[in-house]
């Protein structure tokens, strides 16, 4: 029989007498059993001190088998391994299209680092604190989550267009506006009604978006869970997680029927490619040589002003964008006069040019690996280390590049009209 249950007493006793309960009494947890085997989940904040005390005293008190974390094992290795952003290849970052990835799971880092340094804490600091515990008991650690760069993508291919432009903006946003938030409000993050009505709202504004960073991974972590404890024969298992994702893993756990490996079939796949996304880009496409041809139709003078409005539009923003990102002059020349061309090749991207121009004549250095977290918490820290402003000229020169597009189609239009 599965069956959930936040029972203070049932709670208490998987706990051994030394642990201190003072801690735990006001932290959310859930505890399901199934298939044999006990879970005591636990929800935390990721910027709360009181969530990495909680982690810690559960973690070393707990009598369980396995210890199992809301990490993947990116994230795992960029939290306990300081050194691992040095391993990264900019360039082929750049080649493969990686590079607005990279960007975005920077930026997402740096929200809950702004916080975290507001109040003196490590982000993901009650998740290193499981991961160590579990070392220090010699406890298998399971890394449950999906793989954070499959969730963004997911993420992005669920949305609209228009949405993407939001989520795009929002990013961006985020690295110029720097906002602060009490204390008591990291703390009611944990509180299950008010992560009810957050989600609830969030769902009803993208709820594609809640799908793909919320609920999927809810069933993808309850998979997990489920195999590792069939293939290890564990019988009793600590989770650690996000107190948002509490309630659905939860559930998940408690009411999943299907196979773990179809659930891992189905959720690591990559997104399907949308036919509107295709149909949309090839209209553009067909729009943009249209006009071109309809204005030499009209004359030569004519071909040439709308010939020259596109490439001043797209070139012209695209080098702009690459200096707003902090670009050296040849990288934003580089994006300037790849993105007439590039615009006509899908296959291709100005980004690309204006970042590998960027990485090519600002090599970064050791030293900026080793602040990339935390440089990367204001858009002056991205500008200024090597390492950030390469993804973030790739980033803002593709967009800028983007608003040259239409800003382009609208100009030649008119120019035709008159």
């Amino acid at each position: 029989m599965n069956s959930p249950t936040n029972d203070a007493a049932e709670v208490d006793a998987a706990i051994a007498p030394e642990g201190n309960l003072a801690l735990l009494q006001d932290e959310p947890m859930e505890r399901v059993h199934r298939d044999g085997v006990d879970y005591l989940l636990l929800g935390t904040a990721h910027v709360s001190k009181a969530s990495a005390d909680a982690a810690r005293a559960l973690a070393e008190s707990a009598e369980v088998d396995a210890i199992a974390v809301e990490l993947d094992s990116a994230r795992h290795q960029s939290l306990t391994d300081p050194d691992a952003w040095r391993k990264m290849d900019l360039f082929e970052v750049i080649k493969q299209g990686k590079a607005g990835l990279v960007a975005a799971n920077l930026a997402l880092g740096a929200y809950q680092k702004r916080l975290a340094d507001q109040f003196g804490i490590e982000p993901g600091a009650e998740l290193k604190a499981a991961c160590e515990v579990a070392e220090k008991r010699e406890l298998p650690l399971w890394l449950v989550d999906r793989d954070v760069g499959l969730t963004l993508k997911r993420a992005y291919g669920a949305v609209r267009f228009w949405d993407k432009m939001m989520l795009i903006s929002g990013m961006l946003g985020s690295l110029v506006f720097e906002d602060t938030i009490d204390e008591d409000e990291i703390e009611k993050l944990k509180e299950s009604d008010m992560l009810e009505r957050t989600f609830s709202e969030f769902a009803s504004q993208s709820e594609p978006l809640y799908r793909s960073l919320i609920a999927e991974r809810d069933e993808f972590m309850a998979a997990k869970l489920r195999d590792h404890a069939s293939s290890s024969g564990a019988k009793s298992v600590l989770a650690i997680v996000g107190a948002g994702h509490l309630k659905g893993l939860t559930e998940a756990l408690t009411n999943a029927d299907s196979d773990p490996a179809e659930v891992f079939e189905r959720l690591n796949q990559p997104p399907p490619p949308s036919i509107w996304g295709k149909v949309f880009s090839w209209g553009m496409l067909a729009v943009l040589v249209s006009l071109m041809g309809w204005g030499f139709v009209q004359g030569l003078s004519t071909g040439a002003e709308v010939l020259t409005v596109y490439v001043l539009a797209t070139g012209g923003l695209a080098a702009l964008g690459a200096l707003i990102a902090g670009g050296h002059p040849l990288s934003a020349l580089a994006g300037g006069l790849s993105a007439p061309l590039t615009v006509l090749h899908p296959a291709l991207a100005s980004g690309m040019f204006s970042a590998g121009t960027e990485v090519y004549l600002r090599r970064p250095t050791v030293a900026d690996f080793e602040a990339l977290k935390d440089d990367v918490v204001s858009f002056a820290g991205w500008r200024r280390n090597r390492v950030a402003r390469a993804l973030l000229v790739f980033v803002i020169t593709n967009f800028a590049t983007m608003i040259g597009v239409y800003t382009a189609g609208f100009e030649m239009f008119r120019r035709l009209q008159e």
